[in-house]
C-alpha cells in the first residue's frame, strides 16, 4: 500500500475575514486531506505527497446565513489556491509492535479575499511537523495513531487579516485513524483528530479547540476506485479574547463563534502499476455555522521515491 495517510497541512484555507474580533487564522489542517486508505500508512520507505487544489466559500453566521461587513453589508468571501509537499519516513523501527515513521509538510499559498475591498497574498503557509507516527497493520484492518504539531511560520498581518496566511499561534493535534479494506475492494476510512490551539500573542485572542474527521466510502475496481469522501468540523470551547469569551454579534457570529462545518462529495482514485496514486475530489461544505463554507477541489499525487 502506497498511499500515505495523517495529517496534511496546506495552509490556513479559511482565514481572518478582516472584522473587529475576527476570528484569528483558520484551519491550519485542511479538512478533507485524507480519505482513501486514512488509516494504511505504507510500508518502511521514503515518499513524497503533493496536494494541489482550490478553495472558496463565503463567511457564515451563528445561524448558518450568509454574515454581513458592517460597513458595506456584503459577504467576505475567500478564495485560495494551494500547493503543499510532504515527506515522509517509514522506518523498520518498532514501537508497540508499529512502525514508527515521521513527516513534515510545507505549504504554499495563494490567497485572495474581499471583506470591505480585496487583498491577496502569495507565500509559504504553517508548516507542520510529525515526530510521531504509530502504523499497525492486521488483516483487513489497518490502523494508525500520531501527533502533529503546526507551527506558525506563515504570513501574518494583525491589523490586517486579509493579508495573513498563516495562524499565528502553535497547535498540537492528536491523530488516529483507521481503514477497513476487504477482499472485495470495499473500504470504509476515518481520520479523528483533535486540533489544541495556543493563544495569539500578537491580539490575546485564542481560537476554540476543534474535533474534526475526515471520511471515506468507497469500492475499489482493478486499478480504479470510486467514493464519497468530506469531512466533519465542530469547534468545542469558545474563542477567547483577552481571556473572556467573545460576545456575539448579531449576523455575523454567536457567542463563543463555535464553528462548525460538514462537507460531502464525490471522490476518484487511480493507482499505477508502479505503485503512484491519483486522486480527485469535490467536497461541498454544508450545515456551516461561524466559518466560511463553501467548495473544495484536490488533486493528489502520492509516489514511493
Amino acid at each position: 500500500m502506497k498511499k500515505l495517510t495523517i495529517a496534511a497541512l496546506i495552509g490556513s484555507l479559511c482565514l481572518a475575514s478582516g472584522l473587529v474580533q475576527a476570528k484569528e487564522g483558520g484551519d491550519q489542517y485542511p479538512n478533507g486531506g485524507e480519505t482513501w486508505l486514512a488509516g494504511a500508512v505504507p510500508p518502511p520507505g521514503d515518499y513524497f505527497i503533493n496536494y494541489f487544489g482550490y478553495y472558496s466559500g463565503k463567511l457564515k453566521d451563528g445561524n448558518g446565513n450568509n454574515a454581513r461587513h458592517p460597513a458595506d453589508g456584503r459577504t467576505p468571501d475567500v478564495g485560495a489556491v494551494f500547493d503543499a509537499l510532504r515527506y515522509v519516513k517509514v522506518t523498520d523501527t518498532k514501537i508497540l509492535g508499529a512502525n514508527w515513521g515521521w513527516h513534515v509538510i510545507v505549504p504554499f499559498v495563494n490567497q485572495r479575499m474581499d471583506s470591505n475591498g480585496k487583498e491577496s497574498r502569495t507565500g509559504v503557509g504553517d508548516i507542520t511537523i510529525n515526530p510521531l507516527i504509530l502504523s499497525w497493520h492486521n488483516g483487513d484492518w489497518h490502523t494508525v495513531a500520531a501527533l502533529d504539531i503546526n507551527l506558525p511560520t506563515g504570513a501574518y498581518d494583525k491589523n490586517d487579516g486579509r493579508r495573513s496566511l498563516g495562524a499565528n499561534y502553535y497547535s498540537v493535534e492528536p491523530v488516529f485513524a483507521v481503514t477497513y479494506l476487504n477482499k472485495d475492494g470495499w473500504e470504509a476510512s476515518g481520520k479523528f483528530m483533535y486540533n489544541i490551539k495556543t493563544e495569539n500573542n500578537d491580539t490575546n485572542y485564542k481560537s476554540g479547540n476543534e474535533f474534526h474527521m475526515d471520511y471515506l466510502l468507497g469500492k475499489r475496481f482493478g486499478e480504479w476506485g470510486v467514493g464519497l469522501s468530506g469531512y466533519y468540523v465542530k469547534q468545542t470551547t469558545n474563542d477567547k479574547q483577552n481571556g473572556q469569551t467573545v460576545a456575539a454579534q448579531p449576523g455575523l457570529w454567536s457567542e463563543g463563534r463555535k464553528g462548525e462545518a460538514f462537507a460531502i462529495g464525490p471522490s476518484v482514485t487511480y493507482t499505477t502499476k508502479g505503485g503512484t496514486h491519483f486522486i480527485g475530489q469535490w467536497q461541498h461544505e454544508t450545515s456551516v455555522e461561524n466559518r466560511f463554507g463553501g467548495d473544495k477541489f484536490w488533486f493528489k499525487l502520492i509516489t514511493a521515491l
